[in-house]
């Protein structure tokens, strides 16, 4: 998955290769997943060219996978903007979750062994241990932004873990949208702190072999995060703000 989590420098790297459009893809999907362009923001074409040190040939290239990815949308006479994920769209965006994790979930579930299935968990296992971390270090000014990132990663690498490419690749569009949704809720981009139980209570499920005992528990899960974060709350969950303005603003200044 395309995640930033590892692109944590404040400042984004200019392309060495102005004729590389996939390092430029990858540097605008970067941008975006890390709050550095705002869901609704207009992309100022020359002044991210130049910032990036590309042409904007190559940039207005790279724009329109990205544009077909769904994470910029184009308009005439407009230019191209980050897209929205609004309050609207959250009930459609989990619901198509639920089905790429639940098929994720039950397929290693259905592995032989549980050694099979602890060896496909290892990644998720791992980031099971970071978040479990992070979550006890809540005031720390950068965990709400770290907290956000392993726990989407988290749901990706147990994807990842079925070996299925085309259940990873809609993941990966899934996982930027959840991201958008997040950046661009009318409260704040908000986690949950305590979602490692969650994760750990699904991701034992799936090493005793119950996947549809996993699956519903996730249903369960996402349908508490929808209330949550659609002003119906179905109880008390530990949460913190991730500080949007921590970010460098160079890209900030790119949009209008």
């Amino acid at each position: 998955m395309p995640t930033a989590q590892q692109s944590t420098a404040p400042s984004i790297a200019r392309v060495q290769r102005s004729s590389t459009i996939d390092l430029i893809t990858a540097q605008l999907r970067n941008a975006i997943y890390e709050g550095l362009i705002l869901p609704g923001v207009q992309l100022h074409e020359a002044l991210v060219a130049e910032q990036l040190g590309v042409s904007r040939g190559s940039l207005r290239e790279s724009a329109q996978r990205l544009v077909q990815d769904g994470l910029l949308v184009a308009r005439q006479g407009q230019g191209m903007r980050v897209a929205e994920v609004g309050l609207d769209d959250l009930a459609s965006l989990y619901a198509t979750r639920l089905v790429i994790e639940g098929a994720a979930l039950r397929a290693v579930a259905a592995l032989d062994t549980r050694k099979d299935r602890q060896h496909r968990l290892a990644g998720a296992m791992t980031l099971l241990g970071r978040l479990a971390g992070m979550g006890r270090q809540v005031a720390a000014p950068e965990s709400p932004r770290t907290i956000g990132n392993i726990d989407l990663e988290l749901h990706f690498e147990v994807v990842r873990a079925a070996g299925n490419q085309r259940l990873c690749a809609y993941m990966s569009t899934l996982v930027m949208e959840t991201r958008l949704a997040s950046l661009g809720h009318p409260e704040g981009y908000v986690v949950r702190t305590d979602v490692d139980a969650v994760h750990r209570e699904r991701l034992d499920l799936v090493l005793a072999g119950d996947g549809e005992a996993a699956v519903a528990q996730l249903e369960g899960h996402f349908a508490d995060t929808v209330g949550r974060l659609t002003g119906r709350p179905p109880g008390p969950v530990a949460t913190a703000v991730v500080d949007i303005s921590e970010n460098d603003q160079h890209w900030g200044q790119l949009g209008s």
